[in-house]
């Protein structure tokens, strides 16, 4: 049978009761108070690791801008070098022709050169001709020169081509103007075709077929030209 505890028995009983309880709940606190700091620490890594990244990710972005603006920059002043150098060499080109052109009248002061050169512009136009009769028109200050020329040319077309004979006549009624540096014009087809090797015309083609040439000569060779005119 079963006795009923004592007053001093029922506050032992929950004094340990009390205890215990006290003792679950610190613990309990305890394991929450770990598994806080444990979330904590994660949530602290993850924000630095976050900001981390977003910091690195705008550094990036700021060293990349900086790359692209100063590659903007030397390319800019490369440019601007370039264009520079390329205008004093076309300023140069152009003085040099400038100076050829104004020597040009020059060239007809010796009779007997200038003769041998009508007579070469006039065989040049016979061969690309082709035909029985042709024209050739020349200065009025040079008709006596190069009536001669003709005469020449004449001659060795015909030596040349086995005894062709070919007639050419100085178009005395069309000759060239005044301002011609001198030269000739071959005239077939009956008026149609004009081969124009006046001095002043083999200077034009001159600067367009010699400029690669002339421009290599006084300035070297371009490494970084792919492709030659």
């Amino acid at each position: 049978m079963a006795h009923a505890m004592s007053d001093d028995q029922v506050a032992g009983e929950l004094k340990k009761m009390t205890a215990f309880i006290r003792q679950e709940a610190l613990e309990k606190a305890k394991e929450i108070q770990i598994k806080a700091d444990e979330e904590f620490a994660i949530e602290k890594s993850k924000l630095v690791r976050q900001e981390t990244s977003s910091i690195d990710s705008q550094y990036e972005k700021k060293f990349k801008q900086a790359g692209m603006s100063q590659q903007i920059t030397r390319s800019t002043l490369a440019n601007k070098t370039r264009i520079k150098v390329l205008s004093a060499r076309q300023e140069l080109l152009d003085d040099l022709f400038e100076k050829a052109r104004g020597k040009l009248a020059d060239y007809s002061k010796d009779k007997g050169k200038y003769q041998e050169l009508c007579k070469n512009l006039i065989l040049e136009g016979l061969y690309a001709l082709n035909e029985d009769r042709v024209l050739v028109r020349a200065r009025k200050e040079d008709y006596d020169v190069v009536k001669k020329a003709i005469e020449s040319a004449k001659n060795e077309y015909k030596k040349s081509l086995n005894g062709k004979e070919v007639k050419v006549e100085l178009d005395e009624k069309n000759p060239q103007p005044e301002a011609c540096s001198g030269g000739v014009s071959i005239v077939g087809g009956g008026g149609r075709i004009d081969i124009n090797n006046t001095l002043d015309e083999r200077l034009k083609l001159l600067e367009t077929d010699a400029l690669p040439m002339v421009r290599e000569s006084l300035f070297g060779k371009n490494l970084n030209r792919r492709f030659v005119d």
